[in-house]
């Protein structure tokens, strides 16, 4: 069975860190990505991360504050938030394809398997 399960949401102030986990099993993907969905908007890419070539792609709002990672050993994927503003409230999901693609690694159609969501809150 496939599956993406998330942990490491929750309540933060703003300015503080969290660090997102996607701990994945069931087959071997190529691409991984988090993204996001705020209450009454669309969701969106966030971060994305390439197995070929370790090859990291972040959405131009959380370059510079957000890192995506990859712990081979233990098939989990990482999405480390720093400096975490208010704007940044959502419910962040993990997104994973075992099929190599080209092109923008944002759509949100690329990927076959999502996790169920964790919950993000930063507080002014």
């Amino acid at each position: 069975q496939v599956q993406l399960v998330e942990s490491g949401g929750g309540l933060v102030q703003a300015g503080g860190s969290l660090r997102l986990s996607c701990a994945a099993s069931g087959r071997t993907f190529t691409t991984y990505a988090w993204f996001r969905q705020a209450p009454g908007k669309e969701r969106e890419y966030v971060a994305a991360f390439t197995l070929s070539g370790g090859i990291t792609y972040y959405q131009d709002s959380v370059k510079g504050r957000f890192t995506i990672s990859r712990d081979d050993a233990k098939n989990t994927v990482y999405l480390q938030m720093n400096s975490l503003q208010p704007e940044d409230t959502a419910v962040y999901y993990c997104a994973a394809t075992p099929v190599y693609f080209t092109g923008y690694v944002g759509n949100p159609k690329r990927y076959d398997y999502w996790g169920q969501g964790t919950q993000v809150t930063v507080s002014s």
